[in-house]
């Protein structure tokens, strides 16, 4: 860089601390020698660094520091100390030895435990208690403890020079209420590059340069004879951080927007159900493993919720137990209402869709519905599994809807969150004959991935909430497998974790 149009760069505190510049100075004696604020040094060390005229060297090291009982002790000597000196082989109780001694309750509690295990004093119960030296005791009241030889160090210490013997006595007191204590220090160094030599050389003034044009300047004419400081366009500057909505905030409202473009309506609901609408109207079995405490979370207050009208509940019982007119056997089982009542966590949409379906009215068909919202399974939590997610849910009903207007809908909304290639698989749910495994082919991996389930909601489904059996696709997956790839995440559970430096550098949504 031409010298010229560097010092014409310089900022009036980089011109204030040039002079007591020199290799090798340290920051705390850098901001004494130049009496500015230590905010104002760093920041014109930092303006200089980025003219590469000096490099900041870092050093990180462990210091030990006195505490306010160590300060004492280092003058009084350690407490344990002070309650041998005042013993004999007598003996003496517990109170006399305070007073004496000048010790509080705490530290004559503190003495005994560790006197105890040097096997220096012996307690013996007469009338009362007495404790006495022992021969061991004596001997380390005749010399002086690693302890206390440690205390009287000059403070404060470098951890990583301590010799063994002084590092046993630091671990040993570390341990007990502000002896010693460890603090960790950032050492700044200062080191002249070749440009920065060479300008320290160079007498140069804070008021060389003038910042600004002042009115007085312009009708005097004197700002002919004045040099004023460049504007410097190339420094680095901090990066600054606009206010967003959350990633994961992003992806849901554009989910959703997907949805409403379609056509659809949004069914929301309450997060705690009972197990009706959670598992029997979805013609789940109730010795179904999902309904164990392993995979669904079970209210405690209040254990039991309130069932639908009673034609419906003894519709469902008919249809678990014997099929009901599906013309399914069901489960033949028998099936109990006290089951059926408990309180759940919803673990998936889907139960939105069961009440829309048990509420609509003929006249609301053909319709079409979508859910989106947090649900709830007692997994065990690691890269591919949380025991809180969001899925969405879908579902039309439609007399003359078939499996390949399930394909479009299906096809149109992957399109549309950013997957150019879909698949399908046959499978098997529960609740839908014939079901497909949604796959999407994800570039930045070179790979398919499953992302959910689908098909046509069978008769046992449909016939007692719907009271005729009419087509009713539905599809439900978790939204945080179909955004994660898009945001670069492997491990599900980055989608809520706590990182500032997370949420500000990641992309956001497409849409």
């Amino acid at each position: 860089m031409d010298m010229d149009r560097l010092i014409a760069k310089l900022s009036p505190l980089e011109r204030r601390l040039l002079p007591f510049l020199k290799e090798g100075i340290k920051f705390k004696e850098l901001i004494i020698s130049s009496k500015m604020k230590d905010v104002e040094v760093m920041r014109s060390l930092q303006w200089l660094n980025n003219k590469n005229v000096v490099q900041i060297q870092e050093k990180i090291f462990d210091l030990i520091l006195l505490g306010e009982n160590g300060k004492e002790y280092s003058k009084k000597g350690l407490p344990e100390l002070r309650f041998l000196n005042v013993l004999d082989k007598k003996g003496k109780t517990f109170e006399k030895i305070g007073k004496e001694a000048k010790l509080s309750l705490d530290e004559l509690k503190i003495c005994v435990g560790v006197l105890k295990k040097k096997v220096a004093i012996e307690l013996v119960k007469d009338k009362q208690l007495m404790i006495r030296i022992t021969n061991n005791g004596e001997n380390l009241k005749s010399k002086e403890s690693l302890e206390q030889k440690f205390l009287a160090n000059k403070f404060p210490l470098n951890i990583s020079e301590l010799k063994p013997e002084e590092k046993f006595a630091f671990e040993s007191l570390v341990r007990r209420k502000d002896i010693v204590k460890k603090e960790r220090v950032k050492e700044r160094t200062l080191v002249l590059t070749e440009l920065g030599k060479i300008l320290v050389k160079i007498k140069i003034t804070p008021t060389d340069f003038l910042d600004k044009l002042t009115p007085g300047l312009l009708k005097t004419g004197k700002w002919k004879d004045k040099k004023f400081r460049a504007y410097d366009v190339e420094i680095n500057v901090p990066s600054i951080y606009r206010g967003k909505r959350h990633f994961v905030s992003q992806a849901i409202k554009s989910a959703k927007r997907i949805w409403l473009d379609m056509g659809f309506k949004e069914m929301k609901g309450n997060y705690i159900q009972t197990s009706f609408w959670n598992f029997d109207a979805l013609f789940t079995a109730q010795d179904h493993p999902v309904r164990e405490m392993q995979d669904t979370f079970f209210i405690g207050n209040p254990k039991n919720g309130k069932l639908p009208n009673k034609k419906l509940v003894n519709e469902i019982k008919k249809i678990h137990e014997t099929g009901g007119n599906t013309g399914s056997k069901g489960w033949r089982y028998k099936w109990e209402e006290e089951k059926s009542s408990k309180n759940v966590l919803r673990t998936h949409t889907t139960v939105l869709s069961a009440k829309t379906l048990a509420f609509l009215s003929p006249k609301d068909i053909p319709s079409k519905y979508f859910a989106l919202g947090r649900c709830f399974r007692n997994e065990t939590l690691d890269w591919s599994h949380l025991f809180e997610f969001n899925q969405t849910e879908g579902i039309v009903i439609d007399e003359n809807a078939n499996f390949r207007h399930l394909l479009g809908y299906l096809k149109e909304f992957f399109g549309k969150m950013g997957y150019d290639k879909v698949r399908f698989r046959p499978a098997y749910f529960p609740y839908t004959e014939p079901s497909v495994e949604i796959d999407v082919y994800v570039n930045e991996r070179k790979t398919w991935i499953e992302l959910g389930g689908a098909g046509i909601l069978r008769p046992e489904m449909v016939i007692p909430l719907l009271q005729k059996d009419i087509p009713v696709l539905a599809w439900g997956f978790g939204l945080g497998r179909i955004t994660s790839p898009y945001f670069g995440i492997k491990d599900i559970r980055e989608l809520y974790k706590n990182d500032i430096d997370q949420l500000r550098k990641i992309k956001e949504w497409m849409r």
